[in-house]
């Protein structure tokens, strides 16, 4: 009894020097911290601009360390917002810091309009509605055109077109109405073409591939015979939405044109033609497409194509929510395996698209792009002639 007595109090011994000693620890860590040098100077300027690319360094001047995760700062929401993080001090103490910064909107709002806009005679078109007034932020600025005109009598009338956001970022461009009788004559007899093997003689590399898109509206094609004239990809249309609705449709040439491509070793690429109003529908035509190509070999990317920009006031979507639905159409399409992309011209994805990770189907038609951005694919022309289809098509240049 006695062995037993004295082996339980060198236990309670035992446990106690191992609490003392943790204790000790726990008291020499939390003064080792509490006194810890924290040498930290902000840069002057603590704002951040709404959806803007700013990282925990970025509003550091100096430091006295290393930061453990310069993580990208969430602006998404305007307001003052607290940042945290940890960094390790020249002495090896891992602190915690945080500063606070105003997450602001200057950015104006974009009038997409030319120093003359014409109008029809006795349309009946709203000015508001056709003439594209949209803002980063903001998914309805207001819209107005200061000045007098009639769309029933022929003429020019000087104009402002004035926009203004909800954080009072003011748009402001002088133009000319010019309302105009319709042309009863229309000749298209001096229209040129551009020939596909032109293209793959100036454009054709190591590093590219010569492709074109395709959809109902270049019937039926033969295959062995663009195959045979060179072609490397097609990028087929899968279908789109109904306009005004939330139903989908498959291009009435789907199936015949991705078997095709398909029988002939032709690598394949789809786009759809969205009238998505928000992220849940850009989502489920993301899922719809999936559903339509799962029994056919498609390896390049899939194309989320948006552009009805003649009716964008009446979706009232900010640039930031436009963006962000294809960003979820994309990352929906990618957790199926497949690779995705954002179709685009140059002057839309300069002045409407937020800059974005993803990769970039560049519609520019011209010899040599300007666009500064990164891209995948540049459909250069849409007036390709190539044997094997009856009338013109688009012309792509795949890089790699």
């Amino acid at each position: 009894m006695k062995n037993k007595n004295k082996k339980i109090k060198i236990i309670l011994i035992a446990i106690s020097l191992i609490i003392l000693i943790f204790c000790m620890f726990r008291l020499v860590n939390y003064l080792r911290v509490k006194y810890a040098k924290i040498d930290i100077t902000l840069v002057s300027n603590m704002t951040l601009e709404f959806n803007d690319n700013k990282k925990v360094s970025d509003y550091i001047e100096s430091i006295n360390g290393k930061i453990v995760d310069d993580y990208k700062i969430d602006s998404t929401k305007l307001g003052t917002k607290k940042v945290k993080f940890k960094f390790i001090n020249d002495d090896n103490i891992e602190l915690e810091f945080s500063y606070n910064i105003d997450i602001v909107d200057t950015v104006a709002p974009v009038v997409w309009l030319d120093d003359t806009y014409y109008a029809l005679k006795n349309s009946e078109d709203n000015l508001l509605d056709k003439i594209l007034c949209g803002d980063n932020y903001d998914s309805n600025p207001k819209c107005e055109i200061i000045g007098e005109y009639d769309l029933n009598n022929i003429g020019s009338y000087p104009l402002l077109f004035k926009a203004t956001d909800s954080n009072n970022n003011i748009t402001e461009k002088n133009f000319t109405l010019k309302v105009y009788e319709k042309n009863k004559s229309n000749n298209n007899s001096n229209i040129k073409y551009t020939n596909f093997r032109d293209v793959i003689n100036d454009y054709k590399t190591d590093n590219t591939k010569i492709g074109i898109d395709v959809s109902a509206w270049q019937g039926d094609i033969d295959f062995e015979k663009i195959k045979n004239a060179g072609v490397e990809f097609i990028i087929i249309k899968v279908g789109g939405t109904k306009y005004n609705t939330t139903e989908n449709y498959v291009d009435s040439k789907f199936k015949r044109n991705i078997e095709g491509a398909n029988k002939y070793g032709i690598d394949v690429g789809i786009y759809f033609y969205s009238y998505a109003q928000n992220s849940k529908q850009a989502i489920n035509d993301a899922k719809w497409i999936i559903n339509q190509i799962k029994d056919y070999n498609v390896i390049l990317p899939i194309a989320f194509d948006w552009e009805d920009f003649d009716n964008y006031n009446s979706y009232k979507l900010s640039f930031y929510k436009l963006t962000t639905m294809a960003e979820d159409f994309i990352k929906t399409i990618e957790k199926e395996g497949y690779d995705a992309m954002l179709y685009g011209s140059k002057n839309y994805l300069e002045q409407i698209w937020l800059p974005t990770k993803s990769d970039i189907w560049l519609a520019h038609y011209t010899s040599n792009t300007n666009y500064q951005g990164k891209y995948k694919i540049w459909q250069k022309c849409n007036d390709g002639l190539i044997d094997g289809i009856d009338g013109p098509v688009d012309i792509d240049i795949m890089y790699y």
